[in-house]
């Protein structure tokens, strides 16, 4: 009895502990990625004189896979006159570490100029519209407008510094269809009663059946699903086209000879070849 308590006892520990070891983990790593991971913003040297704005934004894309696509200003200033200045502008989505330089009109100035106040702040706001991401970045004012006006780098140098230098994976999708490729051009013809090179392999086959009256026809069409197979064009050229894709009946052709067209149409596999005699 003894040693089962001694053993649950034992057990009870060795969980308590794996639970206090995977928590523990869990808040280093999150200290961890608090203290050295989180986004970064940087500003850079605009090359639209007085109302551009360059700006970078890095942060852990595999962690936090999102497209950001907007940026915002906004200045308090409570002590002071502008009390707040708020301007947005949208840009290309980026997906990974990128920079930009943007035209934020005469409102940068007047936040740059209202930045002069000690208990001023700016707060900068970078938006993943579609993901729902928001990073905020508070600054105080005096330092934020030193910043800009020291700011090094520019947008473009950033960009091909920063670029991905991977080529992205190419997938060839296989061709799949339900229409029948084309029949390869040859030179044989069709083994068949109407065709005049094999007139004398058919002949007396009918035995003595008299022959089939001939007709006329007023209306010859093609309907949907022709399989391009070359058949009819083969049994009467004159009247039937195949093209790549389908088959057409040719303009003017001649509707005197009924037999053919019903051959032909008795010989296609689709069975879309129909008249009106």
């Amino acid at each position: 009895m003894n040693t089962t308590f001694i053993a649950m006892g034992v057990a009870l520990l060795a969980g308590i502990g794996l639970v206090v070891t995977v928590g523990v983990f869990s808040l280093l790593s999150g200290a961890f990625h608090f203290l050295f991971a989180r986004p970064k913003f940087t500003i850079l040297k605009s090359k639209q004189e007085s109302n551009g704005f360059a700006f970078s934004l890095k942060w852990n894309s595999s962690r936090e896979p999102a497209k950001f696509d907007s940026i915002r200003l906004r200045l308090f200033n409570p002590f002071s006159n502008p009390t707040q200045v708020d301007v947005t502008r949208t840009f290309d989505a980026a997906s990974s570490t990128f920079a930009r330089d943007l035209d934020f009109g005469k409102n940068l100035g007047e936040l740059l100029e209202a930045c002069n106040h000690e208990s001023a702040s700016v707060e900068v706001e970078m938006s993943a519209s579609k993901d729902a991401l928001v990073h905020h970045f508070m600054f105080k004012a005096e330092a934020f407008k030193a910043m800009v006006e020291a700011a090094t780098g520019d947008a473009e140098k950033f960009n091909e510094e920063h670029s991905l230098n991977y080529a992205k994976p190419l997938y060839q999708i296989p061709k799949r269809t339900f229409i029948a490729e084309p029949l390869p051009a040859s030179n044989k013809a069709l083994k068949i009663s109407s065709n005049p090179e094999f007139a004398g392999a058919f002949a007396g086959a009918a035995g003595d059946a008299p022959a089939a009256e001939n007709f006329s026809i007023s209306k010859v069409w093609i309907e949907p699903g022709c399989i391009v197979c070359d058949a009819c064009e083969a049994i009467y050229p004159e009247v039937f086209e195949v093209t790549d894709e389908t088959c057409l009946i040719r303009p003017g052709a001649p509707l005197d000879n009924g037999l053919l067209v019903e051959e032909a149409a008795e010989a296609c596999p689709v069975e879309v070849i129909k008249f009106t005699k």
